[in-house]
């Protein structure tokens, strides 16, 4: 992909809405574990709680993407980001328990940042590999792009998104355009989707469709099920 073209930046604009919907999550992960901790540690363990999540999400964005690269993987990949953009809806109608977390002190809170980033992150990580397509600069970008979100903490990403329900099905709809480019783009599926008859491209861009409308309905349905319950 070309540097500053026009898929580029609309490749690095899927990205930013990635970034600023999933590592919300991980952000409010390092304010809770940090809370509990004594004034002068909070803002270490912030601080070196955030740099160990960065190289492990890191390292996670370097494999995933060398990984999508082998035959099969990006169908699979994109399968299992469907999964991510579903449940990034159906789970916006429950409540969280961030704050059964417990931690005892300053290693205790650095272990649960990072292993809770590790397997929180899968989906950030898929999401902006995947949107990357292999650009290791939007990778990168990727990865620099959600350090401040992540060290703004909590307070601001929850701010938006409770002011704002709208940025988690906009959150869920990129990732599922995302995971619909995977699809089409498998390297064993390229006979049926890029063809170069109008077939072909209606069964590309049908299937992106699909993607996103099925994520959106299934996911919201799901949502209003479970605000539904709680509210009984």
């Amino acid at each position: 992909m070309e540097m500053f073209s026009a898929p580029w930046w609309s490749a690095l604009l899927a990205i930013i809405v990635i970034d600023l919907v999933l590592a919300g999550d991980n952000a409010i992960v390092i304010a809770l574990a940090a809370r509990k901790l004594p004034p002068a540690l909070q803002k270490k363990a912030i601080i070196w709680g955030t740099v160990g999540a960065i190289v492990v999400r890191s390292a996670m964005t370097l494999v995933v993407v060398w990984l999508l690269k082998i035959p099969g993987l990006m169908l699979v990949g994109g399968l299992g980001l469907i999964w991510i953009a579903y449940k990034l809806l159906a789970d916006s109608g429950e409540e969280e328990g961030h704050d059964d977390m417990k931690v005892n002190g300053f290693w205790g809170a650095m272990k649960t940042i990072i292993i809770a980033d590790a397997l929180m992150g899968i989906d950030n990580v898929l999401g902006v590999a995947g949107a990357a397509q292999g650009s290791f600069d939007l990778v990168v970008l990727g990865l620099l792009i959600s350090i401040p979100i992540v060290v703004l903490g909590s307070t601001v990403v929850l701010k938006i998104v409770e002011r704002f329900p709208i940025v988690i099905s906009l959150g869920a709809a990129v990732l599922a355009f995302t995971a619909g480019k995977m699809i089409v783009n498998e390297q064993l599926l390229s006979d049926i989707f890029k063809a170069g008859t109008s077939t072909s491209s209606m069964l590309y861009w049908g299937l992106i469709v699909i993607a996103i409308v099925g994520v959106l309905l299934v996911g919201n349905m799901k949502a209003k099920k479970a605000k539904a319950s709680q509210a009984h």
